[in-house]
C-alpha cells in the first residue's frame, strides 16, 4: 500500500468513526441519540487511535493536514511530499463522510435540526466570533502537535502510541472542544463539509461555508506553533520562524480581545 493509500484510508476511517458517533448521537430515533459530549470526545480519540493503528507502519498516520504542515515545518517531513499527503486526507475525509450518510440514511428525514445534521459532517463555533474561534482551534492544534512530539520522547511500549495519541484527542475535546467542536484538523473539517454541500440530505440547510475557512487556518497557525515551541523549548533549537509564528499568534490572541463585543450566540 502506498502512502498516499494508507493517508486516504486512514483519514476515512477517522471520519467514518468520529463522524458516525454524531450522528448516533445527534440524529433523531438513533439509538445512541442523546449519548452527549462525553461519548463524542472518547469515540473521537478511539476513532483516531484505530485509523493509526490501521496505517501507522505504512505512512505515519498523520490523517490530519495541519500534522504534516506542522512536521514539516521542523525538517521532521519532506515538504515536497506535503500535497500529496493534505489531498489524500481530505479525500479520505470526504469517502469517510459519505459511508457516515450511508449509514444513516433512514434518520436524515426524521431529524428536523439543520443544524444537527450539519454538525454530523462539520464543526460550527458555539459563539460566532471568527477570531475567538480561530484562537480555539489553534490552542487545541497547538496541544495535540506539541503532545504528540512529547510524547516521542518518551520510552514506551511497542504499539502503545496510538493509543495514547487517542486520549491525547479525547482531553482536547473534554477540555478545548466546547467553543468550536475541535475540529484540529483542516481535513476532517472541509471534507465532510463538501460531502454535506454535495449529497442529497433531506432538509439540510446550509453548509455554513462562511466558517469553512476557521478550522483551516486556525489548526494550520496552532500546529506550526506548536512543533515550533517543542523544537524551541524541548529540544533547544532557536529559530527565527518560532518567533515570527509567535507574533502571529500574539495578534490574533489580541485581535479576538479587541474584537470580543461582536461575538454573537445566533447566526
Amino acid at each position: 500500500m502506498s502512502t498516499f493509500t494508507a493517508e486516504l484510508v486512514g483519514t476515512m476511517l477517522l471520519i467514518l468513526f468520529g463522524g458516525g458517533v454524531v450522528a448516533g448521537v445527534l440524529l433523531h430515533k438513533s439509538k445512541a441519540f442523546g449519548g452527549g459530549w462525553v461519548v463524542i470526545t472518547f469515540a473521537w480519540g478511539l476513532a483516531v487511535a484505530m485509523a493509526a493503528y490501521a496505517v501507522g507502519g505504512v505512512s505515519g498516520a498523520h490523517l490530519n493536514p495541519a500534522l504534516t504542515i506542522a512536521l514539516a515545518s521542523i525538517g521532521n517531513f519532506p515538504w515536497a511530499d506535503v500535497p500529496l499527503y493534505i489531498l489524500a486526507q481530505v479525500i479520505g475525509a470526504f469517502l469517510g463522510a459519505v459511508l457516515v450518510y450511508f449509514l444513516y440514511l433512514p434518520h436524515w428525514r426524521g431529524t428536523e435540526d439543520p443544524g444537527a445534521k450539519l454538525g454530523v459532517f462539520a464543526t460550527m463555533p458555539a459563539i460566532k466570533h471568527p477570531l475567538s474561534n480561530i484562537t480555539a482551534e489553534m490552542i487545541g492544534t497547538f496541544a495535540l502537535v506539541l503532545g504528540i512530539l512529547a510524547l516521542g520522547t518518551n520510552e514506551i511500549t511497542d504499539g502503545l502510541n496510538p493509543f495514547l495519541v487517542g486520549m491525547l484527542i479525547v482531553v482536547i475535546g473534554m477540555a478545548l472542544g466546547g467553543p468550536t467542536g475541535y475540529a484540529i484538523n483542516p481535513a476532517r473539517d472541509l471534507g465532510p463539509r463538501i460531502a454535506h454541500a454535495l449529497l442529497p440530505i433531506p432538509g439540510k440547510g446550509s453548509s455554513g461555508w462562511w466558517y469553512a475557512w476557521v478550522p483551516i487556518v486556525g489548526p494550520i497557525v496552532g500546529g506550526v506553533f506548536g512543533a515550533l515551541f517543542f523544537k524551541q523549548i524541548f529540544e533547544g533549537e532557536n529559530s527565527i520562524a518560532f518567533w515570527i509564528c509567535g507574533v502571529v499568534v500574539l495578534i490574533i490572541l489580541i485581535g479576538a480581545q479587541m474584537t470580543i463585543k461582536s461575538a454573537k450566540e445566533d447566526y
